[in-house]
């Protein structure tokens, strides 16, 4: 096989979760313009039927499919809608995520409960049924988690940062990804995470509004993440080029977790 025939994705189907924005929405950019077929879930329909004008007018098929995550009784309808519309799942983007900023001492404990129930049991959650009712039966699939450098490393306080609940669920995310790796593997699904450092985003702006300065200058490259900067390594994770790949964790991060 060629190495343009084992990005290629021409006659899979992806869901992207998160996928109507930011990183989630860069990564549906990405799979469909190997081929992928697309379910993009978030919970608001006019931001994700703004991500379907997007993608379609790239000529990608895309389903968009409102879900919000942390409603665990919406996820296996989600996915079975998924399944009748396109008849397989076989690449799975666990990107959706929420974060809070807060000291740890005075951290709300609805907040630290909405992160966890999001960012992990929701991600659990869509796995599990994406699992159950179309990888495992067809011994088939490609997980990619959306973790974070956060879950590698504490926050350096000199940024002024503060997300104690997300760097926890994110380092969460990172052992699941290697635990369901192992789990997974007899059955020919591979699990892989990406871990982003900073790229703008709704989520980050507050963050990167306050800290940017910050942050690029404590940053190898110099910069933030950019708009095609997950593209690559996302196509690589999904296809059959990352075959003999499997509980890893790529950090995508201007070499912030280098030094």
């Amino acid at each position: 096989m060629g190495v343009r025939q084992l990005f290629e994705l021409s006659g899979q189907v992806a869901l992207i979760t998160g996928g109507s924005r930011g990183l989630g929405l860069q990564i549906a950019d990405a799979l469909g313009e190997m081929g992928a077929r697309l379910v993009i879930t978030a919970r608001k329909m006019a931001e994700l039927e703004e991500a379907a004008v997007h993608l379609r007018s790239q000529g990608i098929e895309v389903l968009p499919l409102v879900c919000d995550l942390s409603d665990t009784s919406a996820i296996t309808p989600m996915v079975e809608r998924a399944l009748a519309e396109w008849g397989q799942i076989d690449i799975l983007v666990n990107n959706a995520g929420a974060t809070w900023g807060a000291a740890a001492a005075e951290h709300p404990l609805s907040a630290w409960q909405k992160v966890i129930d999001l960012n992990l049991t929701g991600t659990f959650l869509v796995t599990q049924a994406v699992g159950r009712l179309a990888m495992l039966p067809r011994r088939h699939g490609r997980v990619i988690n959306v973790a974070s450098i956060a879950g590698l490393k504490g926050n350096d306080p000199h940024e002024g940062m503060f997300t104690l609940a997300y760097n926890t669920t994110k380092g969460g995310m990172i052992n699941m990804t290697r635990a369901l790796a192992a789990e997974w593997a007899p059955h020919q699904i591979t699990v892989n995470a990406l871990a982003p450092g900073f790229f703008p985003s709704k989520m980050t702006r507050g963050t990167l509004e306050q800290s940017l300065d910050k942050i690029i200058k404590r940053n190898p490259l110099g910069r933030v993440g950019g708009d095609e900067d997950l593209k690559g390594v996302a196509v690589l994770l999904a296809s059959d080029a990352s075959a003999f790949i499997t509980g890893q964790i790529i950090a995508v991060d201007g070499g912030r977790t280098s030094i």
